[in-house]
């Protein structure tokens, strides 16, 4: 080990002739040498050995005081019994300790009261933020902007309404999850099911259009595309087009497009239908924290 070698001149190819002395450096040989190179017999530093056996002597301790060797079906505890688990367990127990009176508040406290009273506003705040960000944050983006086939939380374009009973219910029990009180509105797929002929479904893309006064390649389809849109679309969207929040059918005159307001999008989304979904949080978060992302969501800015 770190052993340096000293070269010599003479044939050798790992032939041992025992130790030496090496007349250069004064150290012995080990006795072995390559091509007639040498290797000199230089012993590791004994600070550096009594080093690596107090590190073996630790590692036994460790060992046997912290959890450390797997078995079958769990691992050795440790004379102490900690984990980092364990350690984080207690830190959260300590932090459910201390919020325990605002916890008991909030809890019997309704939407309503929690909007109204400052202190519960600013837990419930406190206490949604992280719990936005883990599960609703994916979708909606960290501030509740949205993104295309997520609503903008932050605006006052909502499908199934912005009151506090509005946004509690589709936390709650979500839309189209397969809960039995989920909000449930699908757009059928005019096209795919044959119910319109794709001339008609470019036709009702531009009536579409014209209702929140973009502009509209074909002036001549919107005659077509008015009577399309009174067949077909009214019974959802209403026959001005500003929507229904029973359905969930969107306004399509606020120039608020969930998935775009370009042809080709509205054209494909009368194509196929739409009907994306939301899961349903009851079960999946307590109540007290589906109470607190209630009010967090309404004073994100469109809460009604």
């Amino acid at each position: 080990m770190a052993h340096n070698t000293q070269q010599t001149h003479g044939p050798g190819h790992g032939v041992g002739h025992g130790p030496e002395v090496d007349p250069v450096t004064g150290a012995t040989t080990t006795g072995h040498e390559w091509d007639g190179i040498k290797e000199l017999n230089n012993p590791l530093p004994r600070w550096w050995l009594w080093t690596f056996y107090a590190t073996i002597i630790w590692s036994i301790g460790f060992w046997v005081v912290y959890p450390s060797w797997p078995l079958i079906s769990s691992f050795t505890p440790g004379v102490i019994g900690w984990s980092s688990r364990g350690q984080v367990a207690g830190h959260l127990e300590e932090l459910r300790e201390q919020r325990a009176a605002m916890t008991s508040r909030l809890d019997a406290a309704s939407t309503e009261e929690i909007r109204n009273d400052p202190e519960l506003l600013s837990f419930a705040t406190a206490l949604a933020r992280p719990a936005f960000g883990d599960n609703c944050a994916p979708c909606h983006g960290a501030g509740g902007a949205g993104a295309v086939g997520y609503p903008n939380l932050n605006d006052d374009a909502w499908l199934w309404g912005g009151t506090l009973a509005n946004i509690e219910q589709t936390i709650r029990y979500g839309i189209r999850s397969g809960n039995e009180n989920a909000h449930v509105g699908d757009m059928p797929a005019f096209g795919r099911d044959g119910i319109l002929q794709r001339p008609q479904i470019v036709a009702v893309a531009d009536y579409v259009r014209s209702l929140s006064g973009l502009p509209v390649e074909n002036q001549g389809n919107l005659t077509t595309g008015a009577q399309v849109f009174a067949d077909n679309c009214a019974a959802c969207h209403s026959a001005d087009g500003t929507g229904n929040r029973e359905l969930g059918a969107p306004n399509l005159t606020t120039g608020i497009w969930l998935f775009g307001p370009d042809r080709n999008t509205i054209v494909d989304g009368v194509w196929h239908g739409r009907g994306s979904v939301m899961p349903a949080w009851e079960g999946r978060l307590d109540d007290t924290t589906i109470k607190a992302l209630t009010v967090f969501v309404h004073t994100l800015g469109g809460g009604e």
